[in-house]
């Protein structure tokens, strides 16, 4: 893989990808190509997988997408925005399947090597998921895994919900055996149903595969904020130990000072992070450790601005 790309020649296709595993769903997603007169036999291909409630083009995806040195996928798991099917907030196992069957079509229709995971959040936790699962198979080529905002504690993801808020939750479960989840998604309002079931789904999904059955020869970088009131930093440590103990793989942590859980108003930090790191790794440069620890860093400089590092 080059670094060097012209963005002139860069060509942007929408995919509606059928899913074998869901009727009357297909899976919508865009396609970057970077070189489209190229063959794309053989060619690397990154994948960029969305968070709880979002969508492909949300938050920084889209900007990094544009920016990458390599062909990318991003794409709505089953749900959520453009790609039909149920939403279920405690199917993890969907989202996994969803990343199958996007991996399995674009590696048999193009011919593609997936060589780069990105994920933001649930995007990210779907991402271990599906790496430990085919770390033999379809994950054995994947030489690099960013992991943005990404939770490890699963049964403490409610700690954050107010009191109150949990006392109506419970209200609405014993009342009517489900409570109500509301966004705004696309600039469009969603409202999805969350049962009791939904809720024990999401807390018994199991992260701790990521100590034993992670590729030990992928590369992370772990990307958290230290504002994020949705994930705790915490987690950020916890897999910063887990990753950091392989080999060959190594695993870079940055923790952003003013970030929060979707690096709101900062996603050029996200994406100026990612493209240094994938140089690092290309010139074999990348080292286990925090981002940066070999640069002279002054106190003062934390008043500068976004990027302040820790």
């Amino acid at each position: 893989m080059t670094l060097a790309k012209t963005a002139t020649s860069q060509k942007t296709t929408k995919l509606a990808i059928p899913h074998t595993l869901e009727k009357d769903c297909a899976i919508v997603g865009v396609l970057e190509q970077i070189a489209p007169e190229q063959p794309t036999q053989g060619r690397k291909i990154a994948l960029i997988l969305h968070g709880s409630l979002g969508h492909k083009d949300y938050l920084f995806q889209k900007r990094l997408a544009a920016q990458l040195p390599l062909d990318s996928f991003r794409f709505d798991f089953r749900g959520n925005h453009e790609t039909s099917g149920p939403w279920q907030f405690g199917r993890f196992s969907n989202d996994v399947e969803d990343l199958e069957v996007v991996v399995e079509y674009l590696t048999k229709s193009f011919g593609y090597v997936v060589d780069l995971v990105i994920g933001h959040s649930r995007g990210s936790v779907v991402s271990l998921l599906w790496l430990c699962k085919h770390r033999e198979s379809a994950a054995k080529s994947v030489r690099g895994y960013v992991n943005v905002s990404g939770r490890y504690r699963m049964q403490a993801a409610f700690r954050h919900i107010n009191l109150d808020d949990m006392k109506q939750h419970e209200a609405e479960l014993n009342a009517q055996g489900y409570t109500l989840r509301k966004a705004t998604v696309a600039r469009k309002p969603f409202v999805g149903k969350v049962t009791r079931a939904d809720y024990d789904e999401f807390a018994s999904v199991n992260t701790s595969v990521a100590w034993d059955q992670f590729p030990l020869h992928t590369d992370v970088l772990t990307l958290h904020g230290l504002l994020d009131a949705v994930v705790p930093p915490f987690d950020a440590f916890l897999y910063a130990r887990i990753y950091g103990a392989r080999s060959p793989g190594t695993h870079t942590l940055r923790l952003v000072e003013e970030a929060d859980h979707n690096f709101t108003g900062i996603p050029e930090v996200v994406v100026d992070t990612v493209l240094e790191w994938l140089s690092q790794q290309e010139a074999g440069h990348l080292k286990t450790g925090i981002w940066h620890t070999d640069v002279d860093f002054q106190f003062h400089h934390c008043a500068r601005g976004p990027t302040s590092m820790l």
